[in-house]
């Protein structure tokens, strides 16, 4: 035998024999079950790295990498900033905007009767709070359409370089904001809820400085004509944000014709938190910064803490399979008495009986990895069209995007992940060996052969 004998006594035992069928249902048992256990943990890993990964990518490609906000409402500096940031070699972009919140209606009727309603800015129109202008106006109709949304006034030439919006467009262009007419881009979340299309109305009802008339206080309102709709493939962004020019933003919400902050594109995104503090000083004014990670932590933090549970969970299921080794691993002990002993009255060490029996447990435990690894890739390379067809079969949306953000289920496979997961199904199937390799390992051989 060209393989040490201990090995080739082990595959043999593994093989089928009239008298030794059970055992070897058994093996195949345990195989199958570490090869489950191993699947089943490398689909949920994919799983919740390709949300991670998906939902990093999604947030970059709308968010910036890092933000320098004026703590006074108007960054005055931002032009000089934005040299400063450009200059170094770590920034890849960097562009102003103006941020706000506001509420949109969906009604042109709301439009044209408040078009006239001009305050100081000719940018807005007074009106009264958008539900009661809607209840009165359509006289018992129902209920208009309403959206809460971030305004974010934007640089459409700027833009592209701090993020990947104007690829997402679905209708219209960002550079429709720059015609007149008071145009605006929405998420096709919004526009879904608003009932809108490109071309459509909506109102802005802003709460920001509202007016003061001898009726109460008033929010401020402005109608805007949709010029594009974008779809991000993320629920917040698709459902509530809002972009205008630049220009039209900083009359909105009264900065002065000045930026609100200076958003950037870093080309570490790892390391946008140390770029944005070392630079946020050289402004000259007051400013607070914001990162990526700062704004989604919790989001990043609940899947590494659901991966990391999820992982500990299935390698308690993992050693639950690899633990059918041992009983396994004793039946054959208990049955091969007899060649124990004559294996040992030929000369052969205790080490060598543990190697046997070690040896046999480690092929189920190494056979039923393969079978769990192929089949979780498998799996894991089929599992969104496995979603679609459940979906289909059973008229369900198993992924609503409100609940889990995105509207299908991401998958990645990550090598480091797969080597782990298959690492611990081998050690604890080695583990498992043990205990039956050391009492194969004990038996002595003169009590075995007096019953034979």
């Amino acid at each position: 035998m060209r393989q040490p004998y201990e090995l080739a006594i082990a595959t043999r035992y593994l093989g089928a024999r009239r008298r030794e069928n059970f055992i070897s249902f058994i093996s195949l048992v345990s195989m199958i079950g570490i090869g489950l256990a191993v699947a089943v943990l490398i689909v949920v890993t994919s799983v919740m790295d390709g949300f991670e990964y998906e939902l990093q990518r999604r947030i970059l490609g709308v968010a910036s990498h890092a933000t320098i906000d004026s703590a006074d409402g108007a960054l005055e500096q931002w032009a000089d900033l934005r040299e400063r940031a450009l200059a170094r070699g770590d920034v890849l972009g960097a562009a102003p905007f103006v941020e706000g919140q506001g509420m949109a209606i969906a009604w042109d009727a709301a439009a044209g009767e408040h078009a006239d309603e001009g305050d100081a800015e000719p940018a807005e129109t007074a009106g009264g709070t958008a539900a009661a202008q809607a209840r009165e106006a359509a006289d018992g109709a129902e209920a208009v359409p309403t959206a809460g949304l971030l305004i974010r006034g934007i640089d459409p030439a700027l833009e592209p370089t701090v993020s990947e919006i104007g690829g997402l467009m679905r209708a219209g262009s960002l550079s429709a904001l720059e015609e007149d007419g008071f145009p605006i881009v929405i998420g096709v979340g919004a526009a879904e809820t608003l009932g809108l299309d490109v071309g459509d109305q909506l109102v802005l009802a802003l709460a920001e400085s509202p007016m003061v008339t001898p009726v109460g206080i008033r929010p401020r309102m402005r109608a805007f004509t949709v010029a594009g709709i974008f779809d991000a493939g993320m629920y917040e962004y698709d459902q509530g944000l809002a972009l205008v020019h630049i220009d039209v933003a900083s009359r909105l919400f009264r900065t002065g014709g000045y930026p609100s902050g200076l958003r950037l594109a870093v080309a570490d995104v790892y390391a946008a938190p140390a770029i944005v503090l070392d630079l946020a000083p050289s402004s000259g004014e007051r400013t607070y910064v914001r990162t990526w990670m700062q704004e989604h932590v919790s989001f990043f933090a609940s899947i590494r803490l659901s991966k990391s549970i999820m992982f500990v969970i299935l390698s308690m299921v993992v050693a639950v399979a690899a633990f059918n080794i041992v009983s396994t691993l004793v039946m054959v002990v208990r049955d091969k008495r007899g060649d124990i002993a004559i294996l040992r009255s030929f000369g052969a060490s205790p080490s060598s009986i543990m190697k046997i029996f070690a040896s046999q447990g480690t092929m189920i435990g190494l056979v039923g990895t393969l079978f769990g690894l192929l089949l979780g890739l498998l799996v894991t390379a089929q599992l969104q069209n496995a979603v679609e067809l459940i979906e289909a079969v059973l008229d369900v949306d198993l992924l609503s995007a409100e609940v889990y953000w995105l509207g299908e289920l991401p998958s990645r496979l990550r090598l480091v992940e797969v080597g782990r997961i298959c690492g611990v199904a081998l050690l604890l199937a080695i583990m498992a060996t043990i205990y039956p390799a050391l009492s194969a390992a004990r038996q002595p051989p003169a009590e075995a052969l007096r019953y034979e």
